[in-house]
């Protein structure tokens, strides 16, 4: 049998301009529909779901990676907010939405590793549904507590909680949010009884927090710098594997002898499940090309107190195994679940 790129029997050779063109169709006749819809990605507007309302942390970040993905792309990158229901919402809507990369979610890791455990039901499967794409930054958190206590440090404050137990309260933005699950663990592994006041978002605990409300808070540190620097709170710990680098002063929970407690906050961006991998590739690669721009970095990144990542999906998957474990641990702990 001859194909369209042999030698034709009925003429000695085919004119070479139409053999390229005969050459080219039948190979793009031949390539898988993946390979073909990844290279005309993206072929019409990109929307960049984010599952909390305008201005906050999620909301900045993520309008600040569509303005320099946009030109990248030569689609507008649009930033549609849905916010509300622990990120379920936003979560649900990517994960039915069309599998072709022109749906993205970006949100904080918890969607996918807090919920599954917290939530009896969740109307996406976090594995399947939602495939990891990159971290661009992580946002630490620190613990702060407030002057009435008259402790200065976290030793100090377990000693007072094992003295008085049920006397010490502490906020957090929410039932099952990283500083709620941190400070559970911190409890268990350090045999002591700590109140648990949740608010209705991380503003409203704050302001809690530096009226005396609750003597303790985790928090982020771009949030908890204007009450430290005034003297309204007290940094204590920090999380991470090192110390931070706009508070070297303050040691780590890991350093204090407790490494299990984490509030990390990861941003991540995810894609539905069955997105083509060149699809996943792009996204990963460009956004990539932003986080590390040093001027990106400087005037987005480390100005609001992220610390840039930049993360593969390889690696970004990686990380949410090993959050999702240490948090399935942190609810089994504290005995939390929402029907």
């Amino acid at each position: 049998m001859q194909g369209p790129c042999n030698r034709s029997r009925q003429n000695e050779f085919v004119a070479p301009a139409r053999l390229a063109r005969l050459c080219l169709m039948a190979f793009a006749a031949l390539a898988p529909w993946h390979l073909v819809q990844a290279q005309s990605w993206p072929a019409k507007p990109v929307r960049l779901v984010v599952p909390f309302g305008p201005g906050g942390a999620v909301d900045v970040l993520g309008r600040q990676l569509a303005e320099k993905l946009s030109p990248q792309w030569g689609q507008p990158v649009v930033v549609e907010n849905r916010p509300g229901s622990a990120t379920i919402a936003a979560a649900e809507l990517v994960a039915r939405s069309a599998a072709d990369g022109h749906t993205l979610l970006f949100t904080g890791s918890g969607t996918v590793s807090i919920n599954p455990h917290l939530f009896a039901r969740l109307p996406y499967d976090a594995e399947k549904d939602l495939v990891p794409v990159t971290m661009p930054a992580l946002m630490p958190q620190v613990l702060t507590v407030h002057p009435s206590l008259k402790v200065t440090t976290l030793p100090e404050v377990i000693a007072l909680a094992r003295a008085k137990p049920g006397t010490i309260n502490y906020g957090s933005p929410g039932i099952g949010t990283q500083a709620h699950l941190a400070m559970e663990m911190l409890k268990a592994k350090a045999g002591v009884n700590l109140v648990h006041v949740p608010y209705k978002g991380g503003p409203q605990a704050g302001i809690a927090a530096v009226a005396g409300e609750v003597q303790l808070i985790v928090s982020a540190i771009p949030s908890a710098q204007p009450h430290l620097s005034a003297g309204r709170l007290k940094a204590i710990a920090i999380d991470g594997s090192k110390r931070s680098a706009r508070m070297p002063e303050v040691p780590t929970f890991a350093e204090l002898g407790y490494p299990e407690v984490v509030a990390y906050v990861a941003f991540g961006l995810f894609a539905p499940g069955g997105t083509p991998r060149e699809v996943i590739m792009r996204i990963y690669r460009d956004t990539a090309r932003v986080v590390a721009d040093p001027e990106f970095r400087e005037k987005y990144i480390a100005a609001s107190g992220y610390e840039p990542v930049g993360s593969s999906p390889e690696e970004f998957s990686a990380y949410l195994r090993k959050e999702s474990e240490l948090y399935a641990r942190a609810i089994k702990i504290s005995g939390t679940k929402i029907d």
